[in-house]
Order: structure tokens, then sequence, then C-alpha cells
């Protein structure tokens, strides 16, 4: 589990979310876990979203997400970070490996993200949530109630790879996705591939490069992009992105066809 110490910029914003989560949740919250670039010890000011994890008994009564929803929405609670994006799990799903969405709420709020509050776990693709479990599995920091391992089961690999594609999918679309974030994220799921770990998307960068030469000035580029505010990333060439995303494709289906064997139909 991560050990990566909350940055001073968020720990009082956290420290609120906490606070308004427990008096909202009451005896029935069970955990909340930070996630995403903040448990991998890659958060960027201006740049990262805040990802966090909350995890309530089943007893939960059904009008508390949308209160939670209100107590911390931006601006009701002043999210320093480009965003907030929360979600809420019952505890019997998030201990059990599932491939599905499977939240209670989807919150997404801030100064640049566009609001957003979902309670039917149907409304979006499932794989930003199998991925996001599977990362919070590895390295989420706890910030209240039961550590993340006891309430978080790591998806199947299976299920993991099936994500990925979909990821990849969204990222050679991409819509609403800055340009480096689509390169960094490919880099991710290139490694993950690999080794089955998850890696801050500036390491993931490194390992890439270091075996793929010709993507080096491509990646170098999204990293320079990376450093700058979300709303000043800097423009990368679309065919050069093509080219990368369907090199990642490829790389993620050569996964999915190791972990199904040969001769399986692609799902």
């Amino acid at each position: 589990m991560s050990r990566t110490p909350v940055p001073p910029v968020l720990r009082a914003y956290l420290d609120e979310l906490v606070h308004r989560t427990r008096a909202v949740c009451g005896p029935h919250l069970v955990s909340v876990l930070a996630v995403g670039s903040l448990a991998l010890g890659d958060y960027r000011h201006g740049r990262s979203d805040v990802d966090v994890t909350v995890v309530v008994d089943g007893a939960l009564p059904r009008e508390t997400p949308p209160r939670l929803a209100r107590a911390l929405a931006h601006p009701a609670l002043d999210c320093p970070a480009a965003g907030l994006e929360l979600v809420v799990y019952p505890a019997g799903f998030a201990a059990r490996p599932s491939g599905a969405a499977g939240y209670l709420m989807d919150l997404n709020t801030g100064p640049l993200l566009p609001e957003r509050v979902s309670h039917d776990a149907g409304e979006a693709p499932a794989f930003w949530y199998v991925l996001d479990r599977s990362v919070a599995h590895q390295t989420g920091l706890s910030l209240f109630g039961r550590p993340v391992r006891d309430v978080i089961a790591a998806p199947r690999r299976a299920d993991v790879l099936t994500a990925l594609r979909a990821s990849v999918r969204e990222h050679a679309e991409g819509g609403g996705h800055t340009a480096d974030n689509r390169v960094l994220n490919g880099c991710r799921s290139v490694v993950y591939c690999r080794t089955g770990r998850w890696f801050a998307k500036r390491g993931a960068a490194g390992f890439v490069a270091a075996s793929e030469a010709g993507f080096r000035p491509l990646l170098t580029e999204a990293l320079r992009s990376f450093e700058r505010p979300r709303q000043d990333a800097l423009p990368l060439p679309a065919g050069a992105v093509g080219e990368f995303l369907a090199w990642v494709a490829g790389r993620v289906d050569e996964a999915v066809e190791a972990e199904d064997g040969p001769g399986t139909p692609r799902r």
C-alpha cells in the first residue's frame, strides 16, 4: 500500500472532505481512500484531479448519497485542485473482484471539471471504475477507516485488460482529453500489460521511452506539457499521437491474447 504523503496544498481540503463525509454518512462510513495520482505519488497541482473512493456499508440510507454530493460539490467545498472525482461503493461490491462499475454515486466537481453526479452505475462505461479499483488496491492511501486492501478487491487481470482496451479506444477518439494525458495514459497501459503493476504517468513514460526509441520525441513533449496547468497544455502532433495509441492498442491486444490463449475470439 502506498505511503505517499498527502501534498500540503491538499491537506486542509482532504481533512474537510473526510469531516463532511463522516458527518453525512455517520456509522455507515467504512473507508475514505485517496486513489489515482495522489496514491501513485504523481499529483501535479493545477493539472491533476483529486481522486477519492468512499466505501459505505449496505445499510446506508438511499437519501444519503445525494446529501453527500451536495456537501462536497464545488464551491460548497472549494476544491483547490483541477477537480474532484469521488466514487462511492457499497462495501459488499467493493470487496469482490468485478468488471462492473458498481457505484452508488459518482461525483465530478471542481473548477476545471464539468459538474456531474450519477447514482446509476449503468450510466457510465464500466472501464473507468475497474481501472480505478485496480490502482486503488495496489496503492490506495487511507484517509479514514479500514485499510484499502481490506475493502477494495483487485479486479481480475482479464477484466483489467478488457478495461484497458476500452480506455485506449476512448483516448484514441480524443474527446475531452488533453493530448498529453492520452499519451501518458497509453504509457501506463503498456506498463501494466508488461508488469502487472501501475506506474505514475511520468514513470510509465520513462519505462516506454527506454525501449521504444521511435516514440521518445513524442513522450518527451507529452511530459513537458504535463508539467503545465491543464488549460495551458501543449498541442501534440495528431498523427504522432494516433500512431502511438495504435501501437498501445496492439500491446493491449497482445496481452489479452496471452491471457486468453491463442485463437480466442476478441471480446
